[in-house]
């Protein structure tokens, strides 16, 4: 990857940068429910509409095709626009699935479900976690049984993000009869309204209905929804996990380096308990300079993931290791903010855009675990990355 920036790619900045400032919604994002669900399907309609939808998609696919560099400086510039922010009910849809179908989807599965996602008409969820299958994915129990032109499915799933929400499903089941483990494992496109559904929310300590348990009795799911292979399915699990650990957390990787700025503002403009301003501490300052430094890094180690991608078409599993540095740089903001925020940062009633810091310092602990805990991370680094012994 060339990392200087030529004519073309200045004149993209300037040109997302005008856009955005533009463009971005005057009205923050409502906290949760139905109506941030529309808010996120009116945003991503309107990147659509004005062409740019899709910034890492090939443009065979209705994406823009952007070159590594340019989808940094985009999501720099959203970053510093402040635009709404990319982990939403469209974050599946983008990041997994429909990357997940344009590597191994049909030609009719890609013809269908691509443009109604880069168009925000639907909304995706992921179905493979289960109650005793989280960390552990090769565990899952939910079954599959092949009857005639289905799939006949029943289980459940857990932590299902935006279930309530979701048009279509990314669902992970297990159709080989006495299989175990990574054999036997078929991944599905399951539409939500099927019969046979049933969503449970949960109740988080962000005071959202965000996760649901999802039941299965009998749902009848076509064959020809199947992505990939039959009982070929962890294949295909894994690149759906390499996007959303590789290239999925692109927009937070660079949105830290933002929100360190934010971080070192506040504590240049607000006074502790002694009336000192924060910044003059000497250990809040350390650990800003500290965190501030990690993220340029972390910038650094976007980019080489994302040349790698360039190179291979599909992110490698050096993607768990910024997942990790991402999660402990993230929380390590969040814990010096409440520090130089004091009894303030304690305040909140579900409201993100009341209450930025504290959400987000809530958040830190959902990240450490959505997407592969940080023990999953670390396994998969010292495996697949470094090639260690497996221990016993």
């Amino acid at each position: 990857m060339d990392l200087h920036y030529s004519e073309a790619d200045r004149e993209f900045r300037a040109r997302a940068r005008a856009w955005l400032t533009a463009n971005v919604p005057d009205a923050p994002r409502p906290a949760h429910g139905p109506a941030a669900a529309q808010f996120d399907r009116d945003w991503q309609r309107k990147l659509f509409d004005h062409g740019w939808a899709g910034i890492a998609w090939p443009q065979e696919f209705g994406g823009l095709g952007l070159s590594g560099l340019q989808q940094v400086i985009w999501y720099e510039e959203l970053a510093r626009a402040n635009a709404p922010h990319h982990i939403n009910t469209m974050y599946v849809a983008l990041m997994h699935a429909g990357p997940t179908l344009i590597a191994r989807g049909t030609t009719e599965q890609k013809a269908f479900h691509l443009p109604r996602i880069l168009n925000g008409d639907a909304l995706w969820c992921q179905g493979f976690s289960e109650p005793n299958a989280g960390s552990d994915l090769a565990a899952l129990k939910a079954r599959g049984v092949i009857d005639g032109d289905s799939i006949v499915v029943n289980g459940a799933k857990m932590w299902t993000t935006d279930a309530q929400h979701a048009d279509f499903q990314e669902l992970l089941i297990r159709t080989g009869p006495d299989s175990e483990r990574h054999k036997g494992l078929t991944w599905i496109i399951c539409d939500m309204t099927t019969p046979g559904i049933e969503i449970k929310p949960i109740r988080t300590m962000m005071q959202d209905d965000h996760v649901n348990m999802v039941f299965y009795d009998d749902v009848r799911i076509p064959l020809s929804n199947v992505v990939g292979e039959v009982d070929k399915g962890w294949s295909t699990a894994l690149a759906t996990l390499s996007f959303e650990r590789g290239l999925g957390f692109i927009g937070d990787q660079l949105e830290l380096y933002e929100r360190v700025c934010r971080a070192i503002e506040l504590a240049e403009n607000t006074l502790l308990e002694n009336g000192q301003r924060a910044i003059e501490c000497g250990s809040i300052a350390q650990r800003l300079a500290s965190i501030k430094a990690d993220t340029i890094a972390i910038r650094s180690m976007t980019l080489a993931d994302i040349a790698e991608t360039d190179r291979t078409g599909e992110p490698g599993p050096k993607g768990s290791m910024m997942k990790l540095m991402v999660t402990s740089t993230h929380k390590a903001l969040s814990e010096v903010v409440g520090e130089i925020m004091g009894w303030d940062f304690l305040e909140f009633n579900g409201d993100r855009a009341a209450h930025p810091w504290t959400y987000d310092y809530l958040w830190s602990w959902v990240f450490s675990i959505s997407g592969g805990t940080n023990e999953i991370q670390r396994e998969i680094t010292a495996d697949r990355v470094l090639g260690l012994p497996k221990g016993r």
